[in-house]
């Protein structure tokens, strides 16, 4: 396939009448990847790979679909699994499949990770991999599905609102089309990533779960020390079927002496890579065991920013008002909230006047983690087919995943007009921090500073409300705010990793 697959697609050519496609975006061992628009659909973002094989015949093409359509039914059961929409087969033969088009970074890009990062995308990670490996049902009959290509290059990194970084695996289900159509053609050569193959994919035996977890221990080395767990002189076929099944992998120890890594992961990460599969975990489970555990534990090797209280005091530079700073740990979460992972705008009285604010709850670890951290806001309004205003709050550390916080606020309601009103008379707002453990009590306050610019344009947008007419869309405005979210996240975090030095703000 080349880039012909782009130009032949005219403004009035459509992949299977409804797909336009716009640029290539990526491209890899099993296809290349292209950014569409979905016509049929308003015209929302979407990707579609195009494989590299070509259908010569019914058989594969029958394969081809029974293959898209386990991938796209797994998709539904874990967000730690790309999304598929859509299946098919162009007018040359080339079988593509569409998925959510997503905003993110290739693992194999931040990697060497930190340790708390480490554990955090490892158990994502995880989670998809156990949804494959415990099967779907098709008519009537599970169906586990083993991967087959588990390497960094196929896990997607994207800005999530609660979990900071969510993990998104690619490819699922298709690498064992591709490996069933080329060896059914003319073509019988070995098909994967050599580096992460198991020695029983190389053997060419029947796979099971085990060869994914071996797979995921080469990544899993590679997430915590940069280097891959061999390194033969070749990278031909012979010697990494060599290095997978004759030669132990070196020592976390010995190629990153300054890792201090608990035992029981470092032992855990040796074991997936065993070379007979008995020797390994034997399914996921066992591993998130592991991981859990240590999530839940203090020991010392985590970042000291991770393991330290947090100060309760507020700056003198903070820019909320002193009754704010004296009185904010009297707050109640109010009752009508649910006690759980949310963050949502609720007027504050000052006794100076009101004050818009993000009330948010988190576990108290996950508090402390970002007790110093650089917040950026940012504010997005349409007025089309209904007034909507997107508020983003982000925390940022570069020692973890930053926490996203957005709020939807419906213009037409005249408390959020009100709320909105609020913020753009005020420099600063504030963050406020309640326990997910009971008694749910507010135990944190950060303050986030509004540039001048950002409030001049809160209240022209306040002003304009008052000159449209009544709508009632906002879903469909919703809508459209999320696609344009997506797109400022991955912005947003492109600023603040370019930042040379980051000041901690607000940490009250």
């Amino acid at each position: 396939m080349n880039q012909s697959l782009l130009t032949s697609s005219s403004s009035t050519d459509l992949l299977a009448n409804r797909y336009q496609l716009k640029e290539l975006i990526g491209s890899g061992g099993m296809g290349k990847v292209f950014l569409a628009n979905d016509i049929l659909l308003g015209g929302i973002p979407v990707a579609v790979k195009f494989l590299t094989q070509t259908v010569i015949d019914a058989k594969i093409e029958q394969d081809f679909a029974r293959e898209a359509l386990m991938s796209a039914a797994l998709s539904q059961k874990s967000i730690h699994i790309v999304r598929a929409y859509d299946y098919g087969v162009n007018e040359k033969g080339k079988p593509y499949y569409v998925m959510e088009y997503l905003c993110g970074k290739s693992l194999k890009d931040l990697i060497p990770l930190p340790l708390s990062m480490f554990l955090t995308l490892s158990r994502q990670i995880c989670l998809g991999l156990q949804c494959a490996h415990q099967g779907i049902s098709i008519d009537g009959k599970i169906c586990p599905l083993v991967h087959r290509d588990i390497k960094p290059a196929n896990i997607l990194v994207i800005p999530d609102p609660i979990l900071g970084q969510l993990v998104k695996i690619l490819d699922f289900g298709i690498a064992r089309f591709v490996n069933y159509a080329s060896t059914s053609s003319t073509s019988r050569g070995f098909h994967g990533t050599l580096p992460y193959c198991s020695p029983e994919q190389l053997d060419g035996e029947k796979l099971d779960s085990r060869s994914d977890i071996y797979s995921l221990g080469v990544m899993m080395f590679e997430m915590l020390t940069g280097i891959k767990p061999w390194q033969p002189e070749t990278d031909y076929f012979g010697a990494w079927y060599k290095a997978h099944h004759f030669e132990q992998p070196k020592a976390i120890a010995d190629v990153k002496p300054t890792l201090k890594l608990p035992q029981k992961l470092n032992n855990l990460i040796m074991a997936c890579l065993s070379k007979k599969p008995s020797d390994r975990p034997q399914n996921i489970a066992q591993i998130l065991q592991v991981l859990n555990s240590l999530e839940h534990s203090n020991f010392p090797s985590l970042p000291k920013t991770l393991a330290s209280p947090f100060s309760l005091r507020c700056p003198l530079d903070s820019g909320l008002p002193i009754t704010v700073k004296e009185s904010y740990q009297q707050l109640l979460w109010p009752p009508n909230k649910p006690a759980q992972e949310i963050v949502f705008p609720q007027l504050i009285d000052t006794r100076q006047g009101f004050m818009a604010a993000l009330w948010l709850m988190l576990p108290k670890q996950e508090i402390k983690n970002y007790a110093l951290s650089t917040l950026h806001n940012q504010f997005i309004f349409i007025t089309s087919p209904h007034p909507m205003l997107l508020w983003v709050t982000v925390l940022y550390n570069r020692q973890l995943a930053p926490k996203w916080l957005p709020c939807y606020l419906d213009m037409q309601n005249p408390q959020n007009l009100r709320m909105v009103s609020f913020l753009a008379e005020n420099e600063h707002y504030p963050l406020i921090f309640f326990t997910l453990e009971a008694p749910h009590s507010c135990s944190n306050l950060l303050s986030s500073r509004i540039e001048p610019a950002q409030r001049q344009m809160l209240k022209t947008w306040v002003q304009q409300i008052y000159t449209l007419p009544p709508t009632s869309q906002p879903q469909l405005s919703k809508q459209l705010l999320k696609q344009q979210y997506k797109q400022v996240q991955s912005r947003i975090w492109r600023h603040l990793e370019s930042e040379p030095e980051l000041v901690f703000s607000g940490s009250m």
